[in-house]
């Protein structure tokens, strides 16, 4: 008898070890998504070498993001570059690639630097950046005061720009001129977890469910400050916030339009993703959805891949392509062929998450601009 407790209690310690390692293991891989860091490479961007520069060129280690065709900022520790397309006709060895190198914003890149590739093509401010006039200003919001910088414009139709994972405000840069050049009014937003806005108690991203409420505080304040309607502009986690402010804000009403750039549409699967670049085994991906689940309160995706997110109202325009790794593309097909009145669905080829406008910026500008008109 003695040894058969024996055994039982070994067994038992041996499960309670094995399931508590389980968690852990699951806890740690979800942190690839919950803990992703503003301005900081997702885990799907690979860490490139630099090889070498020349007058107006770069080569970097050969991979399929630096065959990608498009602008693209290229950020190391300390630096910052724009690189554009690659140069065909550039001698250079098999193992690299020779893109256009428009400027480098800071710092110096030399052979062994490692970078990698961002869809921000400016940083700073939109003064600093672009030479627009802005104000920062403070929203108030549910946690404390969220940093913005608000660009003026004459029409009584406001754009609020809110940026998504892994990156900062300073990503809606890349659509201000143009936005500036239609005359919108342009409020860029910070929200919880960035640089100088407040912390989430947790520590955690929500994947959008308690960020919105920061963007339902901008919209608050523009509507305060005379915005008679307002477009929603966001990437990735940020186009989340905006379904989501679309359907539950109290001022909803203000809204003339959504404009949404790799949406998050199954958060699970997003998850699933960023852990699976951490290399993540198979066997404990489900393991981190619950994780998640647990440590966010989120509640497990719809059966119907969100098309029925945010219970639609407005018009969309969505800029989403096969080549995103993090939220996938059929998500936003179903999303649209679920609204066909009110969704428009514009392709990008070749383009990773969030950077619809790096792999094509004309086409995108003018989907863009054809979209807003008829909301001025």
């Amino acid at each position: 008898m003695r040894t058969v407790t024996a055994t039982a209690a070994a067994v038992t310690a041996a499960l309670a070890a094995g399931a508590a390692a389980s968690v852990a293991a699951g806890r740690l891989a979800s942190d690839a998504a919950l803990k992703a860091p503003p301005g900081r490479p997702l885990p799907t961007e690979p860490r490139l070498t630099v090889h070498g520069t020349a007058a107006g060129r770069i080569t970097l280690t050969r991979d399929l993001a630096t065959l990608r065709p498009g602008r693209y900022g290229l950020a190391g520790d300390g630096t910052h570059a724009v690189v554009g397309g690659v140069l065909p006709g550039a001698a250079h060895p098999v193992d690299t690639v020779v893109r256009r190198l428009e400027r480098v914003t800071h710092g110096t890149l030399q052979a062994g630097d490692k970078a990698w590739l961002t869809p921000n093509l400016y940083v700073g401010s939109p003064r600093t950046a672009l030479g627009l006039d802005h104000t920062d200003v403070e929203i108030p919001g549910e946690l404390g005061d969220l940093p913005a910088w608000f660009v003026p414009g004459a029409r009584g139709t406001w754009v609020i720009a809110v940026h998504g994972l892994a990156t900062t405000r300073e990503h809606a840069m890349n659509l201000m001129a143009l936005l500036n050049g239609l005359h919108f009014p342009v409020l860029a937003l910070a929200y919880r977890g960035d640089p100088g806005a407040p912390r989430p108690p947790d520590g955690l991203h929500h994947f959008g469910e308690t960020e919105w409420l920061d963007l339902d505080a901008a919209l608050r304040y523009a509507v305060g400050r005379g915005a008679r309607r307002v477009v929603l502009l966001g990437w990735s986690t940020g186009a989340t916030m905006a379904l989501r402010a679309a359907a539950r804000s109290g001022v909803r009403d203000t809204i003339a339009g959504l404009v949404l750039d790799s949406p998050v549409l199954s958060w699970e699967t997003t998850l699933r993703a960023l852990a699976a670049a951490r290399r993540t085994p198979g066997a404990l991906l489900p393991l981190a959805v619950r994780a998640a689940q647990g440590r966010t309160g989120l509640h497990a995706d719809r059966a119907d891949g969100g098309a029925g997110h945010g219970r639609l109202a407005v018009p969309a325009l969505v800029f989403h392509g096969p080549g995103d790794r993090v939220a996938p593309w059929q998500f936003s097909r179903r999303f649209a062929a679920a609204h066909p009145r009110l969704v428009s669905l514009h392709t990008v080829q070749h383009a990773p998450h969030a950077a619809m406008w790096n792999a094509g910026p004309d086409p995108y500008e003018e989907a863009l601009r054809r979209f807003l008109t008829p909301l001025m």
